[in-house]
Order: structure tokens, then C-alpha cells, then sequence
């Protein structure tokens, strides 16, 4: 049973800022049952790092909901790559649109943050309080820093102004729409692409970042558009809620997971000179539960539905 209905977003103008990528397009596939209208904007149309463009397109389409899915997004090698990129653009991004949401008259936004904003050390499984209570992971702690800000930017707003502004942290994602660079993806895509490769060229061997040992939880990211649109309806409150799981596994045992949905029959090293980065990452997601969602979504099934998306693209391109 769901809890009372607090804002109903049948007949709304919902923006949702992000929309081709992962988290964002999968939010818009799951509004398309909400009966209300969705808006979005290409890059090239609207840059949401630049205060003046965001504050005009917001005033002219006055969305009535907001779900701030945009973002510049890597694996540990981005993020170490590109400090000034992903601190400048996700901070400018979340204060442009934060910002302009409220000087338009936004009745509601969801601000997508990610669970790198705990400490690198945190006690498992890491419970919303833990957030500013130890040091960062460093390998990605330029990123966290932004996305610590898009919080506090919505509590701020909510006991200045009273605005409804609300954060939600997902853990690792996965599933359609995800970036696949070779260098430059999380963990799943990233894996994808390395055992697709490698089993099209009958490679005996596929090298896996790290030792294998750290712990990871892993969420289709459909799963978490349920999520967002269950909390923007049912959820209203200056505390932030964990989306996940509340399950994980090793990289290790995720890798050759992978590589049987692949269908990758060779042997998997580990490459001891890459960073692990955090030992381990599992969410306490007992307040989300405890208000009637859980994710819905079986790894083996939301991994096979990832890679018909990573095929059907590879066939795209090469056409």
C-alpha cells in the first residue's frame, strides 16, 4: 500500500533535466504512465552550466515539476582525468537549475544525486546520516563535492523559502543508455563492452580493473526511475532517501557475471595496478522501504536487458 498521495503529477509539466542519459531517459520512459507532459531540452539547445540560458528556458516553459537528472558522469579514470570538468559543470548545473526552479515557480523538484557522497569508509550498510561524518574517496571525491552541494542546495531552499525540493541518492546504476566508453564508464558498461569485445575477437583473456575484492551494490537504472517517481509523489521532507537494493556483490562475482550474460568463456585477470576505489558500498535503504517501495528488478535480468541495449547500438553504429 502506498502512502497518502502528496503531489499528483497527473496533468503537470515535468521537466526532466538529463534526458538522454541513463537516469534521465529511463525517468522519462517511466512519466510516459503518469498522464502529464514532459519537457526536455538537447544539450545543444539548453546549456544548463550557463545561469542566463537555464533561467530563460525555465521562465518561458514553466514546468510545474523538476527532476534534475543532468550531469557530467564517469568512472574512477574520468573523474581523476577531469577534476575541473566535474566539479565546475555539475555544481554550475545544480545551482543554475535549483536556482532558477524556485524564481519560476516550481512547484516541485527531485535532485538525483549518487552514493559517492559518503565517506569512503563508512559504516556498512551506509545510512543516510552518514553523510559529512568522514574523508571522501578520493578517486572521485571532485564529483561527490558537486553532488554534497545539489543537497544542500534543496535543503536550503526548503527551510528559507519553504520550497519542496528533494534529494534522492542512488547507488550504482545500469541499464539502457548508458555511456559504454572504454575509458570513461562505470563499472557495468564498462564490462559490457570489454567481454562483447573480447568475445567477438576470441580473446583468451579480459582484464578487469583492481583486485576484485571490493563490495558493490548495482541497480537497473528502471528501477530507479520507479524510485524517483514513487518519492516525487509520496515524498515530501528536508532528509535526503538511499535508493538501492540493499544488496551486493564483489566485483570479482559481478565480472563473471557479466561475462555469462555476454556469453564470454575466456579467463578474467585482474589488474592489481588500477585503484579499487571505496573496499565496500551497500545502502541502508530502510526509509524508502519503509514507505512502500523496493526495487523490482533481478541482476541477471536487468544485465541482459544492458546488453540487447549496448548490441542494438553497436548494430547502429556500424550501419
Amino acid at each position: 500500500m502506498s502512502p497518502p498521495l502528496l503531489f499528483d503529477l497527473a496533468g503537470k509539466r515535468v521537466y526532466v533535466a538529463g534526458h538522454t542519459g541513463m537516469a534521465g531517459s529511463a525517468i522519462a520512459r517511466r512519466l510516459a504512465r503518469e498522464n502529464c507532459e514532459i519537457l526536455t531540452a538537447k544539450h545543444g539547445a539548453l546549456d544548463l552550466a550557463d545561469q542566463a540560458q537555464t533561467e530563460r528556458w525555465l521562465a518561458r516553459e514553466k514546468p510545474d515539476a523538476v527532476f534534475l537528472a543532468a550531469g557530467r558522469v564517469g568512472g574512477i579514470s574520468a573523474n581523476n582525468s577531469y577534476p575541473v570538468a566535474f566539479i565546475g559543470d555539475n555544481l554550475a548545473i545544480a545551482l543554475n537549475v535549483i536556482r532558477a526552479a524556485h524564481a519560476t515557480g516550481v512547484k516541485k523538484l527531485l535532485f538525483l544525486g549518487s552514493s559517492c557522497i559518503y565517506p569512503r569508509l563508512a559504516e556498512q550498510p551506509i545510512t543516510e546520516e552518514q553523510l559529512l561524518t568522514g574523508p571522501l574517496e578520493p578517486t572521485n571525491e571532485w564529483y561527490a563535492v558537486a553532488k554534497i552541494a545539489g543537497i544542500k542546495l534543496c535543503q536550503a531552499y526548503r527551510r528559507q523559502f519553504g520550497a519542496d525540493f528533494i534529494s534522492v541518492m542512488p547507488t550504482n546504476l545500469y541499464g539502457p543508455g548508458d555511456n559504454y566508453h572504454p575509458e570513461h564508464s562505470h563499472v557495468p558498461a564498462a564490462l559490457i563492452r570489454r567481454f562483447h569485445e573480447a568475445k567477438a575477437s576470441g580473446a583468451p583473456t579480459v582484464a578487469v580493473w583492481g583486485t576484485g575484492t571490493p563490495r558493490r551494490e548495482f541497480l537497473a537504472a528502471d528501477d530507479l526511475a520507479d524510485a524517483c517517481v514513487f518519492v516525487m509523489k509520496y515524498y515530501s521532507g528536508d532528509g535526503f532517501l538511499n535508493v538501492g537494493t540493499g544488496e551486493d556483490i564483489t566485483i570479482a562475482e559481478f565480472a563473471r557475471l557479466v561475462a555469462d550474460v555476454v556469453g564470454y568463456s575466456g579467463k578474467i585477470v585482474f589488474d592489481t595496478s588500477r585503484p579499487d576505489g571505496t573496499p565496500r558500498k551497500l545502502l541502508d535503504v530502510a526509509k524508502l522501504a519503509a514507505l512502500g517501495w523496493r526495487a523490482q528488478t533481478p541482476l541477471r535480468d536487468g544485465l541482459k536487458a544492458a546488453y540487447a541495449d549496448f548490441c542494438s547500438r553497436e548494430g547502429a553504429r556500424k550501419r
